[in-house]
C-alpha cells in the first residue's frame, strides 16, 4: 500500500510500505477514506518530540470503513464506515473504566521507553513516536485498529465523512477542553489558537453554555473561521497586551477560564519569545510557551486554565501566578471514546460542522506538500484532508 513516512527531521515522503494484519483476535483493518495533517505531527517532524525512525507511517486523525475483522470482534463488521479515536483504549483497566481512554493502561507495549520521562505511561497512539506505542498512522490506504469494538464507532448516515472525520481528534480534544472548564451560564472562555483544535474548543465552550467565548490567534482566516463559530477575537500581532484586552472584556477580572490549544511551537511578540526560540533551537528546552504563559496570567482568580497543546520540557513556568491565584490546572491527551456519540447528536442538530476546518483536499500522493502548506500556514490552510 502507499503511505506518507518520516524519513528524518523534516523529511517526509510517500513510498510503498506492507499492507498492515491483523495481529489479535480483537483487531480490525479499516481503509482509509479520509486522514488530516494535525499540528501534533509538526512537533517530531521538526525533531522536538524523540522517538520516530526512519520509515515510520504517521498520521493518527482518520475515518474509513472496516475490510476485515478479528474473530473475537463482535460489534463491529466489513462494511462498516467508521470513525476512530486517535489513542487507543482497551475498555477493560482501571483508566477506561473511569473514562481515561488516553491514559490506557493496557495499549502501549512501549511503555518502558515512556516510564523514565512520565512516570507512567500513556495508552497508545497511531502513528506518533514509538514511546507512544509505535503504532504505524493513518496517513495510508489501511491501517490496524486494536481493540476493534472499543475504538470504531459506526458513523450514522446523516454524518458526512469529512464531518466524521475531525471526531477523530480535533472535535473530542477541543470539546474535552471545554469540559474541563466547568462553564457555567454566561462565562467567558478565553482561547488561546484558532487552529482545528482551538475552534473546536471555541465552538464547544459555547455549546457548554459559555456566555462569550475569545479566540486569540495571529493568522486572518483562521480569526474569519472563529468568528463564523460564533467567538470574539483579538490578533494578538496587532495589540500591545492581550491581557489588557482580556480584561477589559470582563469587568477586569479576567476570564472565567482559559484553553491553550498551541503548545511547544507558539508564536508569541517580544523578548520572551525571542529568548524561547533561541533555547528550544539550541535543544536546552522544548517549549515556546508564550500562549501558556499568557492565559495563566489573563485567568481571572478562581479559574481554571485548560492544556491542551502538547508540551515537553516549559522553561519559566509561572508556578506561583498559578498558586497564588487559586486556579485550577486541568489537562490531557483526549479522551475520545468518551465524548464520539454525542457529536452524532451535534451534527444532526445543527450544532456542529466539523467539515468547516477543510481549507485544501488532496490525494495522500500529495502528502509532502500537503504538510509543507499546513507548516507554514500557506494559501490560508487550516487543515488539508488527504484521500489514500
Amino acid at each position: 500500500m502507499r503511505a506518507l513516512v518520516w524519513n528524518g527531521v523534516n523529511d517526509l515522503s510517500v513510498e510503498t510500505v506492507d499492507d498492515p494484519q491483523l495481529l489479535n483476535p480483537n483487531d480490525v483493518i479499516v481503509q482509509v477514506t479520509l486522514t488530516t495533517t494535525c499540528g501534533s505531527d509538526l512537533h517530531f517532524i521538526d525533531g522536538y518530540l524523540p522517538g520516530m525512525r526512519e520509515g515510520d507511517v504517521f498520521g493518527h486523525e482518520f475515518m474509513g470503513r472496516i475490510v476485515e475483522v478479528g474473530r473475537d470482534v463482535t460489534r463491529r463488521a466489513v462494511g462498516e464506515r467508521v470513525v476512530v479515536p486517535s489513542f487507543i483504549a482497551c475498555n477493560r483497566c482501571w483508566y477506561c473504566e473511569h473514562d481515561l481512554y488516553s491514559l490506557c493502561d493496557t495499549t502501549n507495549p512501549n511503555a518502558a521507553l515512556q516510564q523514565p520521562i512520565l512516570g507512567s505511561p500513556t495508552g497508545g497512539i497511531y502513528g506518533y513516536t514509538h514511546p507512544f506505542g509505535g503504532y504505524a498512522g493513518s496517513h495510508a490506504q489501511f491501517i490496524r485498529v486494536p481493540f476493534g469494538d472499543t475504538n470504531c464507532f459506526a458513523v450514522p448516515d446523516f454524518v458526512t465523512d469529512e464531518q466524521a472525520l475531525f471526531m477523530s481528534d480535533a472535535v473530542p480534544t477541543g470539546y474535552m477542553g471545554a469540559d474541563f472548564c466547568d462553564i457555567a451560564a454566561g462565562d467567558t472562555v478565553a482561547v488561546w489558537g484558532a487552529g482545528g483544535v482551538g475552534l473546536m474548543a471555541a465552538r464547544s465552550a459555547l455549546l457548554h453554555g459559555a456566555g462569550k467565548v475569545i479566540s486569540i490567534d495571529r493568522i486572518p482566516e483562521r480569526l474569519t473561521l472563529a468568528e463564523r463559530l460564533g467567538a470574539e477575537t483579538i490578533d494578538y500581532s496587532a495589540e500591545d497586551s492581550v491581557e489588557d484586552l482580556l480584561r477589559e472584556a470582563t469587568g477586569g477580572r479576567g476570564p472565567d477560564a482559559v484553553i491553550d490549544a498551541v503548545g511547544m511551537e507558539g508564536h508569541g511578540t517580544g523578548v520572551q519569545q525571542l529568548y524561547d526560540r533561541a533555547k528550544q533551537l539550541a535543544r536546552l528546552e522544548t517549549d515556546r510557551a508564550t500562549s501558556l504563559r499568557q492565559a495563566i496570567h489573563a485567568c481571572r482568580k478562581g479559574g481554571v486554565v485548560s492544556v491542551l497543546g502538547v508540551y515537553g520540557l516549559t522553561d519559566k513556568f509561572p508556578m506561583g501566578v498559578l498558586m497564588n491565584k487559586g486556579l485550577t490546572l486541568r489537562t490531557a491527551q483526549q479522551h475520545g471514546q468518551r465524548y464520539i456519540p454525542q457529536f452524532f447528536d451535534y451534527v444532526e442538530q445543527g450544532d456542529l460542522d466539523p467539515a468547516l476546518l477543510i481549507t485544501h483536499d488532496l490525494p495522500l500522493e500529495d502528502g509532502v506538500r500537503a504538510y509543507d502548506m499546513f507548516k507554514n500556514k500557506s494559501d490560508g490552510c487550516i487543515r488539508v484532508v488527504l484521500r489514500p
